[in-house]
């Protein structure tokens, strides 16, 4: 099978790739290696996935990405420097490869970011995510995965949260992106016969994970001495999920959307185990060894209070099983960021 994979050089698309190529599969590989974090990080996370090498002698970014792009190139795997938000260079992919699903995890990712930045928000969610709607039509692609986000639950006070909660009250332009694309995605598989699974993702950690996150933050703060920004009273909690586990519900929404017809479904993929602020520090602290120096700071706007994962549907119809405790998980996390 031949898949197209946005995103590919992130966090989450580097590890799916990786796991894509040793499953003998062929992946086309689109990512634009934006400046949101260090680009440098995502050349490596390509290198990695695709197993060469990755101690690579950085020059400057357009340089880089080219010599990047060319010793990558296989009969098995092709990577494209495109922003999705150009429809036409993303035709010109769509032209020269026969592709039989798209996956898609592309996005400015980010609820504080969001706030600031609201309008490209738009351009890159939803309009990027509608030109890859719109090629698929027009080159007949009917199978597609799209990674939306935990966020959409906003505050929801149902706990756990279900696919089948309201989600109309966002409480961040990020969160109202990816519902955005829920929605639309439906039109595009009433309409034009897509089938279609948008994932849930709860929090994920592990491996290559961005560094701006809290996990990879704290560890680096906690590592360096530094003060960690801590919001709130700490009872603010999340469902982390492990990277693997993340990896293992995509590749098996990808079967179940190959062996059926007429499907469109929004399927939560969490841990569905919550662990509050004060308790993930506290598991950073243990694992390091390490005592961390708190920077007491108010709640910041966007934020969602809790978010814990219903998983019944996920397990019930993809058979996903999640098996990374969150400390096991911190330790895999921890002995990955001391090595590289």
């Amino acid at each position: 099978m031949t898949y197209l994979v946005t995103g590919g050089s992130g966090f989450i698309g580097s590890h799916l790739i990786e796991k894509l190529l040793r499953n003998g599969h062929s992946v086309i590989n689109v990512d634009n290696f934006d400046d949101f974090y260090n680009y440098q990080i995502k050349i490596k996370n390509t290198l990695q996935s695709i197993d060469q090498n990755p101690d690579f002698k950085f020059s400057d970014k357009e340089t880089d990405i080219s010599y990047l792009t060319d010793i990558s190139r296989s009969d098995h795997y092709q990577l494209y420097y495109q922003d999705i938000r150009d429809k036409k260079g993303l035709e010109n992919i769509f032209k020269s490869h026969d592709i039989d699903l798209v996956i898609h995890l592309a996005a400015l990712a980010g609820v504080r970011p969001s706030i600031e930045r609201p309008l490209e928000y738009e351009e890159v969610n939803v309009r990027g995510t509608m030109n890859l709607w719109e090629l698929c039509k027009e080159f007949n692609i009917n199978k597609f995965i799209c990674a939306s986000s935990s966020s959409v639950y906003g505050n929801n006070e149902k706990i756990p949260f279900a696919e089948t909660d309201n989600v109309d009250h966002p409480i961040s332009p990020y969160a109202a992106t990816k519902r955005s694309g829920e929605i639309l995605g439906h039109v595009y598989h009433n309409l034009y016969h897509i089938d279609m699974i948008h994932l849930r993702f709860f929090t994920v950690y592990g491996p290559r994970q961005r560094p701006d996150l809290a996990i990879h933050k704290f560890t680096r703060l906690i590592s360096e001495g530094g003060e960690i920004p801590f919001y709130g009273d700490g009872n603010t909690a999340r469902d982390y999920t492990y990277i693997d586990d993340i990896i293992d519900g995509i590749t098996k929404s990808i079967l179940y959307l190959e062996a059926h017809a007429g499907v469109y479904e929004i399927i939560n993929l969490g841990e569905s185990e919550v662990v509050t602020l004060s308790e993930m520090l506290a598991t950073l602290e243990n694992t390091l060894k390490i005592p961390a120096t708190r920077k007491i700071l108010p709640m910041q706007p966007g934020d969602v209070l809790k978010t814990n994962a219903d998983i019944t549907k996920a397990k019930t119809l993809i058979g996903y099983q999640p098996d990374t405790d969150f400390q096991n998980g911190i330790k895999k996390f921890v002995e990955w960021f001391l090595r590289k």
